[in-house]
């Protein structure tokens, strides 16, 4: 029996051993050629693939199926990061689409389908419910004859004609580059050395799945950069994800810098040297501190669900200067309206070389400036009954206080996100995909942070008293 495909919020996931086959690959890449095809007939669709194995075996066999719908499909001739390829469908005028095989972020094991648009957005939602049922539940079995190219050189010329080079050249910046064996290995170190930057790149000559590391740029996976930057005497270090459209990084101490951090130093850098303007869209689940700096910088701010779909429907509409996810998702609408992980790294860079200051005294005037906070996630597995149970019951949930605090605002945009006065908050959200409570709190030291997530995880389990 086939699998019924759901899409997450950034494509659809599973193992390879279990449901990422190539009867499912081709299912789906029938129905996106079926929809693409009858909105823009013949069209060019890009498909790529990264270093997980099996990844450029699924993606040849989506071209085909692609090609057999009648679309101009390009196969990517060598790996590629996901933003590589979305900016090549972005900036092709015959393009209608791409198609990336990916382990992204995902621990070993698991693939990943992500869609992108035309114009390099994540497919939204009505794609997405269309695709779902439509889906015929055996592939078509037919393939058709598909070109390849590489889509890398005009890409990164593009990311770096984004930043200044003449800037970056006259700092002699030192940094550790770690693709954690994904698609940016090479690419992000090659093009700092040639805008004159000393690189160390770890993790590159591998895939993304090896047993010693997950390719997610957050703690502990980035401890072999913490401790390379120190060893080093680096000004930073730059990590990015599996399929290189997140970002994380380590400062010159070896301490993790959060993806929040990441982003308000970049809108700084937007703002303060590049002096644009426009609305800073962020998810439900991102911290205080990107919200008071967009308000300080004088930038409206609107909040989305989880999800960067949403935030690129934002900056499809107009008037948007950056969008940012709390997974270290980070993008530029004046590049794309998409995740660029390399991107984010170049201007770091940049940001560092026009204040002659390293990565972690950065943050340290962003924390005196604006308050230092405590952040946090845990994930909750429940049992899927639970779960469903769980996602009905939240849009009525309305509680009178929660660890002594009175909600000033109560939001069920997506799950129940609770703020308080003090600008400490709490959120709940059930996964779409998995029976998965993923339970986020913001707090101003990490007693009171671990106080409202332990309250989270209560509340999802129905044993907090209401």
């Amino acid at each position: 029996m086939c699998a019924i495909i759901h899409f997450g919020t950034d494509g659809w996931r599973a193992r390879v051993d279990e449901d990422f086959t190539a009867d499912n690959v081709a299912r789906i890449a029938d129905a996106v050629g079926e929809l693409w095809q009858k909105i823009n007939p013949g069209k060019t669709v890009y498909i790529g693939f990264d270093t997980r194995p099996l990844a450029r075996e699924f993606a040849e066999l989506a071209a085909g199926v692609l090609a057999a719908h009648g679309l101009d499909a390009v196969l990517a001739s060598r790996p590629v990061p996901t933003p590589a390829l979305t900016w090549a469908a972005a900036y092709d005028g015959e393009a209608c689409g791409a198609l990336m095989v990916t382990g992204s972020h995902h621990p070993q094991g698991y693939l990943c389908l992500k869609i992108r648009m035309g114009d390099g957005s994540t497919a939204n939602q009505d794609v997405i419910e269309e695709l779902e049922e439509t889906m015929a539940p055996e592939p078509m079995g037919i393939e058709g004859q598909y070109r390849t190219a590489d889509i890398i050189p005009d890409y990164m010329q593009a990311v770096a004609s984004f930043v200044d080079a003449e800037a970056i050249r006259a700092a002699h910046l030192r940094v550790v580059v770690d693709p954690m064996g994904g698609a940016a290995q090479g690419y992000l170190a090659d093009l700092l050395r040639e805008l004159g930057v000393e690189v160390h790149e770890i993790h590159a000559g591998q895939a993304s799945d090896q047993e010693d590391i997950c390719p997610d740029p957050v703690e502990p996976w980035v401890d072999a950069c913490e401790r390379t930057v120190i060893e080093d005497g680096a000004c930073a270090g730059l990590v990015t994800d599996g399929d290189a459209d997140r970002i994380g990084a380590v400062d010159e101490r070896g301490r993790y810098i959060h993806p929040h951090q990441i982003m308000a130093l970049v809108l700084g850098d937007l703002v303060q040297f590049r002096n644009l303007e426009g609305r800073v869209v962020v998810n439900l689940s991102c911290s205080t501190l990107v919200r008071r700096i967009a308000e300080a910088l004088g930038c409206r701010v609107t909040v989305k669900p989880v999800g960067f779909k949403y935030i690129a429907a934002e900056m499809k509409k107009g008037g948007v200067l950056i969008g940012g996810e709390e997974a270290g998702g980070i993008g530029i609408a004046a590049h794309m309206p998409e995740r660029d992980g390399i991107l984010a790294c170049l201007i770091l860079c940049e940001l560092m070389a026009k204040t002659d200051a390293p990565l972690g005294v950065l943050v340290d005037q962003l924390e005196d400036s604006f308050g230092k906070t405590s952040y946090g996630r845990r994930d909750l597995r429940l049992e899927a009954e639970d779960a469903e149970t769980l996602r009905t019951l939240l849009p009525g949930v309305n509680p009178k206080s929660i660890c002594g605090k009175v909600p000033q605002n109560v939001s069920h945009m997506d799950g129940l996100r609770l703020a308080f006065e003090d600008d400490t908050w709490l959120l709940v959200r059930p996964s779409g995909t998995e029976p998965v409570v993923r339970v986020y709190a913001e707090g101003f030291s990490v007693e009171e942070r671990d106080e409202l997530l332990d309250a989270g995880c209560a509340l999802a389990r129905g044993t907090y008293p209401l």
